[in-house]
């Protein structure tokens, strides 16, 4: 049976609208994943989150292992039911810890030995461990452990880190034996051309559930994000789910839909509505300027999340300005709200076949970020 169902594909771009299969749960595509790191995305609760309309969210292997640790989580009933979230879940495998851990970390071809930043003590992850992990935690979608190199890296680096990554890979399909859990692989190859089209075709090779893109995002020009999906994407299947891992903002979204991208995750709605930056139709706005100090209007006039329905921006500037909790509530909420109603509008377009029409509209009104001020 196949998990991934398309349903369209644009006639004048790349841009599909499917619906991705989970054992828990069926997720229109393009989608956002909100990023729940730690079994919680950050100031929400898991009901606002499902009631938003989110199917699917991000967990991460390495942060769950170390805490509250497996033995909790499972004698809590898995982590669907320890963090009562009744969609699906997908754990990064801490291949992404490889790279933002870099002093914690040594890596070998037998896996990756990290140093807690908790409190010091040394795991060895194989990959066959970080499938165990992944198994036990229940998680609906796991990935395989890669190695992701930063930018930048010389060649001789990077190809070692993509022939690492295909030998973890393999060893990941081996031993994952959950039939009610996907399992992704990830292409690797930095900002080469040659080691990118040779690791999605070793990848594709070994038949996953759906493929990732992984190691962008990671401090590299912006030109190179375009040219690695220009080079992968015409490598994977097209009946399998492609997922950009760790972009970005709602115009990369909105390009990477149209070059054929089908999930997403990303912290920064998360991250930004903590530290007082709302996304809006008209660009991204740093609330705690001063210019809001008595702007009674929405966060976004053409939204009608349950944020701006009720609150105003002086409101929310005076929350952040008073350092009340509040303030990051308000603000993920609608910027969680504003991702998801970009992915609805953007399926719908998808399949009407004027995807192109609508991202032009979106981003000729999206003017975007407003520089910070006080």
């Amino acid at each position: 049976m196949s998990h991934f169902h398309l349903i369209k594909q644009s006639k004048d771009c790349k841009a599909r609208a499917g619906i991705l299969h989970t054992s828990r749960t069926s997720v229109p595509t393009p989608a956002f994943m909100p990023v729940g790191t730690q079994a919680t995305v950050k100031a929400m609760s898991s009901e606002e989150v499902w009631d938003m309309g989110y199917r699917l969210i991000l967990a991460n292997t390495y942060h769950l292992y170390l805490r509250p640790g497996l033995e909790v989580i499972e004698k809590g009933g898995g982590l669907h039911k320890f963090m009562n979230w009744k969609g699906g879940i997908l754990t990064d495998s801490g291949g992404f810890q490889s790279y933002s851990l870099i002093d914690l970390r040594s890596i070998e071809d037998e896996g990756v030995l990290f140093r807690s930043h908790i409190d010091g003590s040394e795991h060895f992850f194989t990959p066959e461990l970080v499938v165990e992990i992944q198994e036990r935690l229940g998680s609906d979608i796991a990935m395989v452990l890669d190695e992701c190199p930063p930018y930048p890296s010389t060649k001789s680096y990077t190809e070692e880190a993509t022939r690492r990554t295909f030998l973890w890979a393999k060893r990941c399909k081996e031993k994952h034996s959950r039939k009610d859990q996907l399992l992704f692989g990830i292409v690797q190859g930095g900002i080469y051309q040659d080691l990118r089209i040779r690791s999605a075709e070793e990848i594709t090779s070994l038949d996953f559930d759906g493929y990732a893109i992984g190691g962008v995002s990671v401090g590299e020009p912006e030109e190179f994000l375009w040219a690695v999906i220009d080079w992968v994407e015409p490598l994977l299947p097209s009946d399998k789910p492609r997922y950009l891992m760790g972009v970005g903002s709602p115009v990369d979204l909105l390009k990477a839909i149209e070059k054929g991208i089908d999930m997403f995750d990303c912290v920064l709605p998360t991250r930004l509505g903590r530290n007082g930056c709302v996304y809006t139709s008209e660009g991204k706005l740093n609330i705690k300027n001063a210019r809001f100090k008595d702007d009674f209007s929405p966060i976004d006039p053409n939204c009608n999340c349950w944020a701006c329905s009720n609150y105003t921006r002086a409101y929310l500037r005076h929350l952040y300005k008073a350092e009340e909790i509040l303030a990051a509530r308000l603000a993920t909420y609608h910027n969680l709200y504003f991702y998801r109603e970009l992915m609805r509008q953007a399926r719908k377009a998808i399949i009407k076949d004027r995807f192109l029409e609508f991202k032009e509209d979106f981003l000729r009104k999206y003017r975007g970020d407003e520089d910070d001020a006080s």
